[in-house]
């Protein structure tokens, strides 16, 4: 290959790195209720199940890839008939902010990964959250783990 299409693809790759789950609508629609139902733990481990090991990919919404805000959305959609924005900064602009001692199965967990990247997952109630890792896809992680321990920022509730 040449010089100049490597370069290309490598700031490519770091481009599509920096947006991450981050990537701004501009639009932040109100969260509407269709048919409510509460997000528990074992609602949320069915779907994972289905969703599990989806690779990550920015800007994807199905099963060839999707990405941290996407599969929030989803979540929300399929499981308690909620429509959330598309973005993370969308989706941590509503809701009200919980302690982490109040943490519920179904809250959101948002992480600042970088400068101005943000990350969000979907608590399955005991300091466990589901979400799309950008190294293994939709997987089920620990706030104990000490990189999400340092990169998390706070929880939201949508009710």
């Amino acid at each position: 290959m040449h010089t100049a299409v490597v370069r290309g693809l490598v700031l490519l790759l770091l481009a599509m790195a920096a947006v991450g789950c981050s990537s701004r609508s501009g639009q932040v629609p109100p969260v509407a209720p269709q048919e409510s139902q509460p997000l528990s733990q074992a609602r949320l481990l069915a779907l994972y199940s289905e969703w599990r090991g989806v690779p990550y990919r920015l800007g994807g919404m199905n099963k060839r890839g999707i990405d941290c805000s996407a599969f929030s959305l989803l979540v929300y959609r399929d499981l308690a008939g909620l429509n959330l924005p598309r973005t993370v900064e969308d989706q941590l602009a509503l809701g009200r902010r919980v302690s982490e001692d109040e943490i519920q199965s179904g809250d959101l967990v948002f992480f600042k990964t970088g400068w101005t990247v943000w990350h969000v997952g979907v608590s399955l109630g005991d300091r466990r959250f589901v979400h799309a890792s950008t190294s293994q896809g939709v997987i089920i992680s620990t706030l104990d783990n000490g990189y999400w321990q340092q990169k998390f920022r706070q929880i939201r509730r949508y009710d």
